[in-house]
């Protein structure tokens, strides 16, 4: 089964039943691994599918959209990281005015009940829901033994003494500690996506560069930084990459530019993933073009020592990290 569904309407997709996850999902760090790994065994033993469900936009992005927080993941990554994590099927719900206002025991008919029947229910021990996040663990297992499914809360996860959640990976990720947003993680942070046309800029400046955008995303850093990109060649390439919005340009939008040493191609279309390894500067603008290059120049040359004296990361690629 490949299932992915964006809302509760339509024929059940499990008619059998199912084990079913709930969460954001945003960064898919070591708790949710553990989550969905432990739903996926019981999934296994009843012989059932395990669908997982979240929302997108994700509820604090649509409550918060004119200063939405920071997101880890996008909805394609997210999807395909949860696939190579042994889920069946993906329910992204369309989080709307009326998704906000549903009850929290009406979600539990509608989702769990109707379109899902689900025999178990599992969440993390803070999982809130419904209408004013009304709903909790415990109404959950209240409503699960009159409607015949059982409800599993999941202990807190912990890393190097911490607990692990997305906002700990957000700090971590904002302060450029990447050590400790990799021990989070378990997996070196990285941004994939599709590489999209831009102004050509790069190019004219003797620096050109794949880009990504963020499609009203608000990235969880900003900077200069020393990368590793995968996805155009067998092994992982070293580059020296821009995540902001180009003040000395103009630019609007967050944008994520990686230059790729020692390449010349065309990667227009291509999807490629991007390992942040080390923070060189923050974004500033500068006077003019030419003082731009000049600082380019020092960034690259940076970005090519410390990466030279670096051990070269595997050439797996995040979804492929995920793999049990």
């Amino acid at each position: 089964m490949n299932l992915l569904f964006r809302d509760l309407g339509g024929d059940p997709p499990t008619p059998a039943g199912s084990v079913v996850c709930i969460g954001a999902f945003d960064g898919l760090h070591r708790g949710h691994q553990a989550l969905v790994g432990r739903a996926r065994a019981r999934a296994r033993e009843l012989g059932l599918p395990l669908v997982c469900l979240s929302f997108e936009p994700l509820p604090r992005e649509f409550f918060l959209a004119a200063d939405p927080p920071a997101r880890l993941l996008g909805p394609a990554a997210k999807v395909a990281g949860l696939r190579a994590l042994g889920v069946d099927g993906v329910g992204l719900l369309r989080f709307n005015a009326a998704m906000a206002a549903m009850p929290a025991e009406a979600f539990v008919r509608a989702a769990l009940v109707d379109k899902l029947h689900a025999r178990e229910v599992w969440v993390g021990p803070d999982f809130r829901f419904g209408h004013r996040r009304g709903g909790d663990v415990a109404l959950l297992e209240r409503l699960g033994e009159g409607l015949g499914f059982r409800t599993q809360a999941l202990p807190l996860v912990a890393a190097e003494g911490e607990r692990v959640s997305s906002t700990a990976v957000r700090a971590a990720l904002a302060a450029a500690d990447f050590a400790r947003a990799a021990a989070l993680l378990g997996r070196p942070y990285a941004i994939p996506g599709r590489v999209v046309r831009g102004r050509r800029l790069g190019r004219t400046l003797g620096y050109p560069t794949a880009n990504l955008r963020f499609g009203g995303r608000r990235p969880p850093l900003q900077g200069i930084f020393a990368t590793w990109v995968r996805g155009v060649g067998e092994r992982p390439m070293p580059g020296v990459a821009s995540l902001g919005t180009r003040p000395t340009v103009d630019g609007r939008e967050p944008l994520l530019e990686v230059h790729l040493f020692d390449f010349d191609g065309d990667l227009y279309g291509r999807r490629i993933e991007v390992e942040f390894v080390a923070k060189l500067r923050d974004e500033v603008k500068f006077d003019g073009l030419p003082a731009l290059v000049e600082q380019m120049d020092r960034d690259a040359a940076a970005a090519r020592a410390l990466l030279a004296a670096a051990a070269p990361p595997p050439a797996a690629t995040t979804a492929a990290a995920l793999r049990p």
